[in-house]
């Protein structure tokens, strides 16, 4: 199946899919409200944040085409191609934000990290840890170059700075709380 044909069949399906070697996918449901209101607090956040640019977030609603046979669904996105009413992608995905799941979480990091990392127009991935304060940000660099930086306290800040924002950890994990981290064993 390729995207056009993937988006006839799935305008008449429950449920959410993901096209995936030209075979529909269906989504996982049920993430719990911590994944939720991480997923909340991005939209949010970044709404606030690109108010008055041409920029906009987008939900899992709104795929991102990796291929003609590839369409991803990140829990969050930043869009800022034109909005066209009837599409169902992305046109010009500027940053994917995965909030990852213990059933996904070895996927997201490596394999679906470098399909996303395929997008021409996309400059930031981050990888976001639940259970956080702690993400992973992955940054394309002017020459074209990814570079990545892990983000741990609610102090530090993911940096969007072609889009001209910053956003702290401390709103991404807005209203959680978190339990703390067993300490590492002497001779670790």
């Amino acid at each position: 199946m390729n995207a056009a044909g993937f988006f006839a069949w799935h305008s008449g399906q429950a449920g959410l899919y993901e096209l995936v070697d030209g075979y529909p996918l269906k989504m996982m449901s049920g993430a719990g409200n911590r994944h939720d209101q991480i997923t909340v607090n991005i939209i949010g956040e970044i709404r606030s944040r690109l108010r008055g640019k041409t920029c906009r977030p987008t939900t899992r609603d709104t795929g991102v085409k990796i291929s003609e046979t590839q369409i991803r669904r990140p829990d969050a996105a930043i869009d800022c191609g034109p909005l066209l009413d009837n599409s169902f992608i992305a046109n010009e995905p500027r940053a994917v934000f995965e909030v990852l799941s213990p059933s996904t979480r070895n996927f997201d990091q490596v394999k679906k990290l470098e399909e996303y990392k395929s997008l021409a127009s996309l400059r930031h991935i981050l990888l976001i840890d639940p259970d956080g304060p702690e993400l992973i940000a992955y940054t394309r660099e002017a020459d074209g170059v990814w570079t990545s930086r892990a983000l741990e306290g609610l102090e530090a800040e993911a940096a969007f700075p072609d889009l001209g924002f910053t956003l702290p950890l401390a709103e991404i994990y807005r209203g959680l709380t978190f339990r703390a981290k067993p300490a590492a064993a002497e001779g670790e």
